[in-house]
């Protein structure tokens, strides 16, 4: 069997990601890792698929286009095709499931797919991707190759800065119903609030989006939480506007903090605390294991990549 990028990680002592990078962005490792690496690719005959595969076409199915998470995705998965000139076809589904069927439907022409945060039921997933090679991204799918941004350690490290700061109250903005994020990322945080005797509310599903975050406003105020941690962070910096709209100014009187840290995210007043996710990487790598995946050397790991907390202004102490 040929040797696959996951079997160069475990030779060279790095992580899959790392490994991905050391053949579409050398430039980012120190020198002695990169020269394990393709050492390693050497010891073990293998070949990288950018280079080894002809053209091909991949489907990219995302939930929605609007979202700039998704658009960092996008371009990150673009980039690292470009190097094969591997050609793009993107594919919408506007947060509807019957799209997303028919979408998976109509990418199942192509040489290969990349499902972007499915909504469909996992079962449902799998039967519709039928024979053709697929990866899918922002969510695990038991049997399926999957790369998923980290859920535990950066929710769990706002939790705790929460803590630090004396918040006794805390409250979850949910995000779309059927995201397999937005639930673990309310699993991460429920376990953490009960490690430290916390008080959690969670306030109803909303569209991941600005106004999803506005919608979400009055439910926060009225639950007197302390602080929100939202699903996303369009979601939290409409809740920021949403609560100033109601009189309740951030961070004196509520805290927020958002998950993904999207450059907007630095750029409003307050700053926005917020759970750093590695988005670029992810559609980086997905596209190496999907080309992998259709030369031949499938996996059915699931490569996870950490998060990482970023303090801004928009969380304080809470008034005593």
């Amino acid at each position: 069997m040929a040797a696959t990028l996951t079997d160069v990680a475990r030779r060279a002592g790095v992580s899959i990601a790392t490994a991905s990078r050391a053949f579409g962005e050398p430039e980012r490792l120190a020198g002695g890792t990169l020269e394990r690496v393709l050492q390693a690719a050497v010891d073990l005959g293998y070949s990288n698929p950018q280079n080894s595969v002809a053209t091909r076409t991949l489907g990219v199915i995302v939930p929605d286009i609007a979202n700039p998470v998704y658009a960092m995705l996008l371009k990150a998965i673009q980039g690292q095709a470009w190097h094969g000139r591997h050609r793009i076809v993107l594919f919408d589904a506007d947060e509807d499931l019957r799209r997303e069927r028919e979408q998976i439907e109509q990418a199942r022409k192509l040489d290969g797919m990349l499902l972007c945060s499915p909504r469909l039921p996992d079962d449902e997933v799998l039967a519709s991707v039928g024979g053709t090679p697929y990866v899918v991204v922002n969510r695990q799918i038991d049997g399926a190759p999957c790369v998923v941004m980290d859920t535990e350690h950066g929710p769990t490290q706002a939790i705790e800065h929460l803590v630090a700061l004396g918040h006794q109250h805390v409250a979850y903005a949910s995000g779309p119903r059927g995201s397999w994020a937005d639930a673990r990322r309310f699993d991460t945080i429920s376990r953490a609030c009960e490690r430290h005797g916390i008080r959690l509310t969670r306030l109803s599903h909303h569209a991941a989006s600005i106004q999803g975050g506005r919608a979400a406003a009055a439910l926060a105020a009225a639950s007197s939480a302390t602080a929100v941690v939202a699903y996303n962070d369009l979601v939290a910096l409409g809740l920021e506007a949403g609560m100033s709209e109601l009189g309740r100014r951030c961070p004196d009187d509520v805290s927020i903090v958002g998950i993904d840290d999207i450059d907007l995210a630095g750029a409003v007043t307050p700053g926005l605390t917020t759970v750093q996710m590695p988005i670029e990487r992810c559609g980086a790598l997905a596209v190496d294991l999907l080309l992998q995946a259709i030369s031949g050397t499938a996996m059915s790991d699931v490569v996870t990549l950490g998060s990482q907390l970023i303090v801004r202004a928009s969380t304080a102490a809470p008034r005593s």
